[in-house]
């Protein structure tokens, strides 16, 4: 089977994000004393670790093998964003950038161009990304509640969403210089010539 190299490093850049999405997950695992939170801490960890595990497959399955990743999403919003400080803080990057996953593999799985496997994946992927937002959005706004900390959550994440921002619209030129367009495109339209009346 010939495969296009650019998708091959393209499912490697999801890879790194779960992988790294894990490693921010363990961070929070190491810092919170909830037993509840320990609980759904560690089956959305093992989500993130399935996840890249999928991703390596589908690269496998596609004949290549996972290509380092210097660069990826995580990489880059974590230099902007710095050293998470507070409970707060880790909560919220997590929530933006859980946010970003559904966001993308939703908008990849709508181009009409996808593999019916890939498409698969990316379903398979996103229904996931629905609990762990819905879960992490929730013990953070308890967090916030209980700290008095509400006002620092909005700012916080408000900061993280306008870095997450930045962070996609670089990447986007590269993957539009890469590939002539990007998978978060809106898929192209079809326009249909009216029919002609006699």
């Amino acid at each position: 089977m010939l495969v296009d190299p650019r998708l091959i490093h393209l499912y490697s850049y999801y890879r790194d994000a779960e992988l790294r999405g894990a490693t921010l997950l363990l961070k929070l695992i190491m810092r919170i004393d909830d037993a509840e939170a320990q609980i759904k801490l560690s089956r959305h960890l093992a989500d993130e670790t399935r996840h890249a595990w999928l991703w390596t497959k589908r690269i496998a399955d596609l004949g290549g093998t996972p290509v380092p990743v210097d660069d990826g999403y995580q990489t880059r919003i974590g230099k902007e964003v710095g050293i998470p400080r507070s409970l707060i803080d880790l909560f919220a990057l997590t929530v933006v950038v859980e946010e970003r996953a559904q966001q993308r593999y939703v908008e990849h799985a709508c181009r009409p161009d996808v593999d019916p496997e890939t498409r698969e994946l990316l379903h398979e992927v996103t229904k996931d990304e629905k609990w762990h937002i819905g879960w992490i959005k929730d013990k953070l706004k308890e967090l916030a509640a209980a700290n008095g900390g509400e006002v620092k959550m909005r700012a916080t994440l408000e900061r993280y969403r306008a870095i997450d921002r930045k962070v996609v619209a670089d990447m986007l030129v590269k993957e539009r210089a890469a590939f002539g367009f990007s998978f978060s495109d809106a898929p192209p339209v079809t326009v249909v010539a009216e029919a002609m009346h006699p």
